[in-house]
């Protein structure tokens, strides 16, 4: 195990897998991503790659449809390169893509939209990549 998740209700039409970056809904449910620094950004869906959660909080019998939402930690992440290279370090926010995370090119409009640090670069494309969660 990787990280510290935490089950949370999950919305929306669309499935939502391990990996797939979340906001927060007008219910207090998670949905897919799809705005760029959006400070509704509630994290990384847990489990996606070789990592899986070390801890679940309040781990009692998962409820359909919940998923564990990575509070801290390493967990791997969908990642959309086109919108600039992800190096080490960078730190990542929402972007347009669906689901997925791109660097963070405007610090301005970041702040409160920072999802975690790449540990892993990816060039020109969309992968999965290990992050440290650490939402700000």
């Amino acid at each position: 195990g990787a990280d510290c998740a935490e089950h949370f209700a999950i919305s929306g039409k669309e499935p939502i897998e391990p990996g797939c970056v979340v906001v927060n809904d007008e219910e207090g449910s998670l949905c897919t991503s799809y705005k760029p620094y959006d400070t509704r950004v509630a994290g990384v869906v847990s489990g996606a790659g070789k990592y899986r959660p070390a801890i679940i909080l309040d781990n009692q019998q998962a409820k359909a449809g919940s998923l564990p939402l990575a509070l801290v930690g390493k967990v791997y992440c969908k990642v959309d390169a086109q919108y600039g290279d992800i190096e080490i370090g960078d730190l990542l926010t929402s972007s347009p893509t669906p689901g997925y995370a791109m660097k963070v090119s405007d610090h301005l409009q970041a702040f409160g939209a920072v999802l975690g640090k790449a540990l892993r670069p990816l060039r020109k494309e969309q992968g999965l990549i290990p992050i440290l969660v650490a939402l700000q």
